[in-house]
């Protein structure tokens, strides 16, 4: 039985009887392979016991004793603890610029076992997904990664690197899946489950075995056809958002080289042209543009600029990053906001 399955069972079965008809609202939310539909018979050698968050009412007290297994907490409290903020009270664009997605992919999924008012549903609408301006910074940046690193892997394998040509190609590989969520409107979750839920994503059935070619490939030639061909179809999967002016999606020669790209760089500069949020316009003029041309400084997200557990799993340390990613100092939630 998975882990959702036993927590609906522990609250059905020994958790409800024990509330005494107070109001309420359950749900298995927040880190946890089982909350992302992902455990199996492994995950059960450790923090596997069945659980259960029961959201109370203000002026409601939990029964005493606590039956084991539930977490008794308010709606409020509990996005406020894992976001750093709440979001009921309106989303900045730097409330999503500083939010990771694996913490985004864990409030919006899971299971919720009863919310007769409907709030645990309410704030999980709130975070399903980024306002179109801040999806298509998320998409510059992420193309941005992809331009600044494409001709790569025939640079290092040209010269006889072939352990860097194949780390090139690896990094290349996870942005482009990380790409595939973007356009697909789907949380990407922390790395242990990031292969398992691209290959849920409508893009994986095209996409996967062109990336799975590009890591498996002998030589550069071969991971040069297979990242340039996914990253193609990828780019033509932007178009289809409608939210820039379209490019061609066809691979192309770098410079003079006889290398193939996909020319990642017209992606960030037709999504960030169509940008009109004036936050977002303040934080691309902030963060200035390059000599070599219009593309812009993206740092990105925060998961696009760090890649840190420590960092990406605790709220205020992401939010200590605003200076980083280019926001102003009281972009920054305080952790009592």
């Amino acid at each position: 039985m998975h882990g959702i399955a036993l927590s609906r069972r522990l609250y059905e079965e020994a958790v409800r009887p024990s509330l005494g008809g107070r109001p309420h609202a359950a749900a298995l939310l927040g880190a946890g392979s089982e909350v992302l539909g992902f455990d199996d018979e492994v995950s059960t050698d450790h923090d596997f016991d069945p659980r259960v968050q029961i959201f109370l009412p203000r002026g409601v007290d939990p029964p005493a004793p606590a039956p084991p297994g539930a977490e008794f907490t308010s709606v409020r409290a509990f996005f406020g603890e894992r976001l750093g903020f709440d979001p009921a009270a309106g989303m900045r664009p730097a409330d999503w610029l500083l939010t990771p997605t694996q913490v985004l992919a864990t409030l919006t999924a899971g299971a919720v076992f009863h919310d007769p008012v409907g709030e645990v549903a309410r704030y999980q609408s709130l975070l399903r997904w980024y306002p179109d301006d801040v999806w298509r910074y998320a998409l510059a940046a992420s193309w941005l990664k992809v331009a600044q690193e494409e001709a790569f892997p025939e640079r290092t394998g040209g010269v006889g690197d072939d352990l860097g040509s194949r780390l090139v190609t690896a990094r290349l590989t996870r942005e482009l899946v990380r790409l595939a969520f973007l356009i697909e409107r789907r949380w990407a979750p922390y790395t242990k489950w990031l292969g398992s839920a691209f290959a849920r994503l409508d893009l994986a059935a095209p996409v996967g075995p062109l990336l799975t070619a590009a890591l498996s490939a002998p030589g550069w030639r071969e991971r040069e056809d297979a990242l340039v061909r996914a990253a193609s179809l990828l780019a033509a999967a932007t178009n289809d958002l409608n939210l820039a002016e379209p490019i061609d999606p066809s691979p192309r020669q770098y410079y003079t080289r006889d290398v193939r790209v996909i020319g990642a760089d017209r992606l960030v500069v037709a999504l960030t042209t169509a940008i009109t949020d004036p936050d977002l316009r303040a934080l691309l003029d902030r963060l200035g543009g390059r000599r070599d041309g219009p593309i812009g400084r993206l740092p990105g997200t925060i998961d696009q600029a760090v890649d840190s557990t420590d960092i990406l799993g605790d709220p205020p340390r992401c939010h200590a990053a605003a200076p980083m990613l280019g926001l102003t100092a009281d972009s920054a939630r305080h952790p009592a906001q």
